[in-house]
């Protein structure tokens, strides 16, 4: 049985994320969508948040699981019993990091292999970041992310600004 990770801070979890996790879901026995809990980040969400807007959007696809961490990714990927890092790639400037952080990874725990999955050309302009400017500025980012993802964004926006 081949057991993949794909790690993230998926704040908020968007199509792209969906689409990589797919993907990866029917390449693998098994998919672990794990969720960073502290990355150096602005993040919105809770790591339970982010877990659980996880679990809705990926309900459709029956192996794989959702669950947070923290440490070291290679030590939780390890620990989970996984062959396989799952990392989505969109533009060029992303293969940089991704290579740098594959080779950083291969240094620690040599077992474990990084596969990268290029985006859907229909994703490869979304990030996390952007939607969430998007949002705070009143944009509509509703071809972006799932339904409930919007929603949390909203309700997240309207706490924060008092409304």
């Amino acid at each position: 049985m081949t057991i993949a990770v794909y790690p993230g801070s998926f704040d908020p979890v968007h199509n792209g994320h969906i689409d990589i996790a797919t993907r990866a879901a029917g390449l693998f026995d098994r998919l672990i969508v794990a969720i960073y809990d502290r990355p150096l980040k602005n993040i919105w969400f809770s790591p339970q948040e982010r877990t659980e807007m996880m679990r809705q959007a990926l309900a459709h696809l029956d192996n794989v699981s959702i669950t947070h961490y923290n440490g070291l990714t290679v030590d939780f990927v390890r620990s989970q019993g996984a062959q396989v890092m799952v990392r989505g790639l969109r533009m060029t400037y992303d293969f940089d990091l991704e290579y740098q952080m594959a080779l950083t990874n291969k240094a620690l725990i040599k077992e474990i292999e990084t596969i990268c999955l290029f985006t859907d050309l229909n994703y490869a302009f979304i990030s996390s970041s952007m939607i969430k400017e998007v949002v705070a500025a009143g944009g509509d980012v509703s071809t972006m992310v799932p339904e409930h993802v919007k929603q949390a964004l909203l309700a997240r926006i309207a706490r924060h600004s008092g409304g």
